[in-house]
């Protein structure tokens, strides 16, 4: 049997890295459309991941409920990746774990979802 040779028109790949950390159809509807409450929104969820992060690094008495904050944070804008992240370290602090790996992967979260909604904003 002869080997078949077909032309595969070249197609882009999707990003490695998503290009908006947020989901978008999520945020819309928690906004009601309202472009304005939206960029309102994702500049006070920017604002209080990052300081809540740089909370959390001096691992204080109250970090279980530091992570739980972010947590519903990023669930109402559909930052799910940070929302994950953070209710992991919530539940290995309150089981008096080891969570240094868990702040790190929940700033790497943060940090991808912060750089996505500056790019949203500049826009």
């Amino acid at each position: 049997m002869p080997l078949r040779v077909e032309r595969i028109e070249w197609m882009a790949s999707p990003p490695l890295v998503p290009e908006f950390a947020i989901d978008q159809a999520h945020l819309e509807r928690m906004t009601l459309g309202d472009v304005a409450l939206e960029r309102e929104v994702l500049r006070m969820f920017s604002a209080q991941a990052a300081s809540v992060v740089a909370l959390l690094a001096s691992w204080p008495d109250d970090a279980a409920v530091l992570a739980h904050t972010l947590k519903g944070s990023a669930r109402a804008i559909g930052a799910f990746a940070v929302a994950d992240a953070a209710g992991e370290l919530e539940d290995v602090i309150r089981q008096n774990g080891d969570a240094a790996d868990l702040l790190e992967a929940l700033e790497a979260a943060v940090d991808l979802a912060r750089d996505a909604i500056a790019d949203r904003l500049e826009r």
